[in-house]
């Protein structure tokens, strides 16, 4: 398989308070339909998507999960793997934006840190709100989280939720490649011995530290040449 037909795949965990419309959002993205009609989630659903960020296939793994206590530890076991999360509360639900915190916690307690969004849900139904925006607004400031206002009925800002967590998560796996390979390079000719004093070797390498450093001298360059030439790397 060459290296551009790998695909990534990223799970997307959507959690929060029955009925403030994780699976209304979810059947909106990956779907493009959207129903009034409410129907509680029982355990975990799933839909995926497949699109492309920066030139990379992408597939989002959406997992919408229950928000009624009675299913926590049915759906805390999907939490497991995830590697981002929307965090959801409702503009008409106060109980549903007083529990972000607690469920910001359960999932952390599962994934510890993962790119996480925070979404305040129905804000086409604004005219009967029971929060400010300031305190929204308050909350994405103290958990350091991105903050969108969405309507899952007018279809406003579903897309930009996902497409900000694949951006997260691809530049958070690119700077965990970049840290790897760095790491690499730096041990390159170095590897590590017991003795912790300086001294030289018979061949003429220098040891200081326990470290030696490996330099090519007239000894290992001479020899009958050969047509393949070899390398050797000590780690």
């Amino acid at each position: 398989m060459k290296e551009e037909d790998i695909e990534i795949a990223i799970k997307v965990i959507v959690v929060g308070n029955g009925a403030v419309g994780k699976s209304s959002m979810i059947q909106r993205y990956c779907k493009g339909i959207f129903t009034a009609d409410y129907k509680k989630t029982i355990g975990v659903d799933f839909l995926e998507k497949q699109i492309e960020i920066n030139d990379e296939e992408v597939r989002m793994m959406l997992w919408d999960t229950a928000g009624q206590e009675e299913f926590d530890a049915i759906t805390k076991s999907y939490y497991r793997g995830a590697q981002a999360c929307v965090l959801a509360f409702s503009t008409v639900d106060r109980d549903s934006f007083e529990a972000i915190e607690s469920w910001k916690r359960k999932v952390e307690d599962e994934v510890s840190s993962i790119p996480m969004v925070l979404i305040q849900n129905k804000i086409d139904l604004v005219d009967d709100a029971v929060l400010e925006p300031e305190e929204a607004e308050a909350l994405a400031k103290r958990l350091k989280l991105r903050f969108y206002r969405t309507s899952v009925k007018e279809n406003l800002n579903i897309e930009d939720v996902f497409r900000y967590l694949a951006d997260k998560y691809i530049q958070k796996l690119q700077s965990t490649e970049t840290e790897d390979n760095e790491t690499t390079n730096a041990k390159i000719g170095i590897f590590n011995i017991s003795t912790p004093t300086s001294t030289t070797t018979n061949s003429g390498e220098k040891n200081v530290d326990g470290v030696i450093q490996l330099k090519p001298n007239k000894q290992r360059t001479k020899g009958k040449k050969h047509p393949l030439k070899a390398f050797c790397t000590i780690l």
